[in-house]
């Protein structure tokens, strides 16, 4: 009995300083958080919801209400000027859209490490990010893509194909869901020689894998406790899944392509061996040249098949409320393709006021709406001192929709981007900009008008009634109802 006790005693003891060491950690943690509110409280910002938690609750609410959070942050902005602060915890972000800022270049935070490994999108070193960049910069030049036009045309004629179909049964179009099939395509085929075929009754991983990624990256950014709940665990392994099957895929396709480079096979002429004969050249490549190279065929699989589908159904949905523009827009089609079936490159240039029409969908629907950097030395930004350490925010969907950089913002205008307007200083910036903009944004447009040019010389569409406008926030921004449409062959008769 003498032993319980004193097994008791040395246990409550233990426990009582347990909880000693547990309220003086929190301590220390309140008094961080309150060294932190002293250091950036003289910046503008909202009132905090509460002392540790900061604005989190907030920007909770926001996101599980199913609105688009980065509606609040232009509140906030409108209201609190071009630099305003954020508090979450210990955490400090500043969201800021000061054009001369913006202008400025810091590097970049890794935010997306987790999911993209470390490739273009998240290297933090800047002789890491060259060397990527170099090896990669030759396979996304305009001169080299040039050539892949004919790969271009196929995969879009396959979209116009299977509408021709839906307008034949008189059967509706999810656009949102076809612009995905057709971006996905044209990625595999015109970067990797791969054809899915995805507009047939496919059973391909692959559009699951991207949207489990994407969820996932998603959840890992906004929520850090989100790995933390027992509930949760199903999903993240099916996350994990996802990300494992992409990255296998792509290891296997790079691998076969090397073996066939190496025995003199006859390869197909696209992105994948472009940037192996150009790391072939380069000194000293290692294993984690390779990987690196894995990374960054992941990066392009999620993001740039996603904000491509996004941006073309964003297109639609407004051409199919603005007749007027899609008039215009149609004209032009026709006026520099008439009948004729293959586009060529030239006659993308052509095509100004489609170009119009796309850059304004990415200035009012930035499919990617934020990029951060981090700010490693003390600053000033429009006149208020920034202490160093902290990160900043650049946001184009805050940007683009600020009435100081864009008259009569919420309108959908075009002509915004006539080749003679005024260009948006440092205010519009959909793919990024400095040396790490994005690389495969002319792939992107370039993609884009093949298809939507093919679209409006080919079909008439209309909006089916009753569907939402609203836009859904998956971390990527995208119609929420998916944009439905009646299909039409051009000149055909609606039906009744």
């Amino acid at each position: 009995m003498a032993l319980f006790s004193f097994f008791a005693g040395w246990i409550g003891y233990l426990f009582i300083c347990l909880l000693g060491l547990i309220f003086i950690a929190f301590l220390c943690f309140c008094l961080y958080i309150k060294y932190i509110h002293l250091k950036y409280d003289h910046i503008p910002g909202p009132p905090r919801d509460s002392f540790i938690f900061g604005h989190l609750p907030t920007i909770q609410r926001e996101m599980s209400n199913d609105r688009v959070v980065h509606d609040k942050f232009l509140e906030w902005a409108e209201t609190y000027g071009p630099v305003y602060r954020i508090n979450g915890l210990h955490a400090v972000m500043l969201c800021v859209t000061c054009p001369d800022t913006t202008k400025s270049k810091y590097s970049v935070v890794l935010l997306l490490h987790r999911f993209f490994g470390n490739g273009l999108v998240t290297a933090q070193n800047h002789d890491e990010w060259y060397k990527q960049r170099r090896i990669m910069d030759p396979a996304f030049s305009s001169l080299y893509l040039r050539g892949q036009m004919g790969a271009f045309n196929e995969r879009a004629e396959k979209l116009m194909d299977k509408l021709a179909d839906m307008a034949d049964t008189n059967t509706a179009a999810n656009m949102q869901h076809m612009f995905n099939c057709v971006t996905l395509d044209v990625i595999t085929k015109v970067a990797f020689g791969v054809e899915l075929d995805l507009l047939k009754e496919s059973d391909s991983p692959f559009p699951n894998a991207i949207e489990m990624c994407l969820k996932g990256m998603v959840h890992y950014v906004r929520d850090f406790t989100f790995q933390l709940y027992p509930k949760n665990k199903k999903f993240i392994n099916e996350v994990k899944k996802s990300c494992q099957l992409l990255r296998s895929t792509g290891r296997q396709w790079i691998n076969e392509r090397k073996m066939a480079v190496q025995n003199g096979e006859d390869v197909p002429k696209d992105i994948l061996t472009q940037i192996l004969k150009t790391a072939g050249k380069e000194e000293n490549i290692a294993n984690d040249d390779e990987e690196l190279m894995l990374d960054n065929f992941v990066t392009f699989f999620i993001a740039g098949q996603e904000t491509t589908a996004n941006q073309l159904a964003f297109a639609v949905m407004e051409l199919g409320r603005l007749p007027e523009i899609l008039t215009k827009v149609r004209q032009e089609v026709d006026d520099v393709l008439g009948m004729k079936q293959e586009i060529n490159f030239d006659d993308l240039g052509k095509m100004t006021y489609l170009s119009q029409v796309l850059k304004e969908t990415l200035r009012l629907y930035p499919t990617a709406p934020g990029t951060s950097r981090f700010i490693p030395n003390d600053i000033v930004i429009n006149g208020i001192p920034i202490p160093a350490g902290v990160t900043c925010v650049f946001n184009s969907y805050i940007c683009g929709r600020l009435d100081k950089f864009f008259e009569d913002p919420l309108k959908f205008d075009p002509e915004r981007f006539h080749p003679d307007a005024a260009k948006p200083y440092y205010c519009y910036y959909p793919f990024a900009l400095g040396p790490r903009s994005c690389l495969g944004q002319s792939f992107a447009q370039m993609e884009a008008k093949v298809v939507m040019a093919k679209l409006l010389q080919r079909f008439d569409f209309s909006l089916l009634p009753g569907q939402s406008f609203d836009i859904l926030d998956t971390g990527s921004l995208r119609p929420k109802s998916g944009v439905v449409c009646n299909i039409r062959h051009r000149g055909q008769t609606p039906a009744a």
